[in-house]
């Protein structure tokens, strides 16, 4: 058994090297953006002892997404270097379903936040986009928490049928994408709960860029017709750039699940590669995104990368 141990952690392929390169790059360039927007709201609310409802938004997807980058990069990095680790109860089930927790949590609250834009920017007189303008604020804490909840019944769901699955299937070391093949075939049923709740994320994101997009061409063309110059035009423009950026990128990001189940039937590696890239581009890049789509954040930003960069050159 030490041996085979000794064999299998010594035995990494130049794919396995790539990868883990390019995990942990992406990974901690992740985990700093997000961990930056999570302290510079930190230090804000210590002055002002309050947050606004896109505030607390920010923070909750800031260390939904910190959680998530840290436990994605350990769950590929013991896939690739410890495989045999996997063996062990119940590292795998804990480490899959801690993922999958987190993974949901980041993308509905990600949609959250891509409504909460659309209903405080867009312009539309229905009477229940009104009523959601207005109430807003009191929805954000409760949606969060729904949020919350809802990430853990995928996260018991999750544990349940790696558990399952683990105990009556056996799978090629440190091939979790084969287990996520065997997974689907035992447990159908629960990957379309889980693959549904995806879904609505993906779709709540598209109605709200679309609404959003719709509403900023009606808002041009009307100041157009009328001649007159609005200084909202600039913030709805900008959030607009910010809010078809993010779409850009979740779509990446949706895509990377239905190509991980692609490379699950087909061992190829460059797609592999493919899939790590996308699996790592939401949490890093639209986080980035949402800093320079965000005056606070993106001043503390320009402050501080001078000062970096100072210290560095020193040392």
């Amino acid at each position: 058994m030490e041996a085979c141990y000794s064999q299998d952690k010594l035995n990494i392929t130049s794919y396995d090297a790539v990868a883990i390169v390019t995990i942990t790059l992406q990974a901690f360039a992740g985990m700093w953006i997000n961990a930056f927007i999570v302290s510079v709201l930190c230090l804000a609310w210590l002055k002002k002892k309050s947050f606004n409802s896109n505030e607390k938004i920010l923070l909750f997807l800031g260390c939904t997404r910190f959680c998530y980058l840290c436990i994605t990069w350990l769950y590929s990095f013991l896939s690739i270097i410890y495989p045999l680790c996997f063996y062990v109860h119940p590292i795998p089930q804990l480490l899959t379903a801690i993922q999958n927790f987190f993974n949901c949590s980041n993308l509905w609250v990600t949609a959250f936040l891509c409504g909460f834009y659309c209903i405080k920017i867009a312009n539309f007189r229905h009477i229940l986009f009104i009523y959601l303008k207005v109430k807003i604020d009191r929805i954000v804490p409760w949606l969060l928490l729904g949020s919350v909840l809802l990430s853990l019944v995928i996260c018991i769901l999750t544990y349940d049928v790696t558990n399952v699955t683990l105990s009556t299937n056996s799978t090629t070391l440190g091939n979790l994408w084969k287990l996520n093949v065997i997974m689907d075939e035992h447990s159908f049923p629960i990957f379309f709960i889980i693959g549904f709740v995806f879904a609505t994320a993906f779709v709540i994101v598209i109605v709200s860029a679309l609404l959003l997009l719709f509403s900023l061409w009606r808002h041009k063309r009307r100041m157009q017709t009328t001649s007159v110059k609005n200084l909202s035009m600039d913030a709805h423009i900008k959030a607009m750039k910010s809010i078809l950026y993010f779409f850009l990128i979740y779509s990446i990001n949706f895509t990377y699940l239905v190509l991980s189940l692609i490379y699950s039937a087909n061992n190829e590696n460059l797609v592999a590669i493919l899939v790590l890239l996308f699996q790592y581009a939401l949490p890093a890049v639209h986080s980035l995104i949402l800093i320079f789509s965000n005056p606070k954040l993106e001043k503390t930003l320009l402050r501080t990368l001078p000062r970096v960069k100072c210290k560095v050159c020193m040392r």
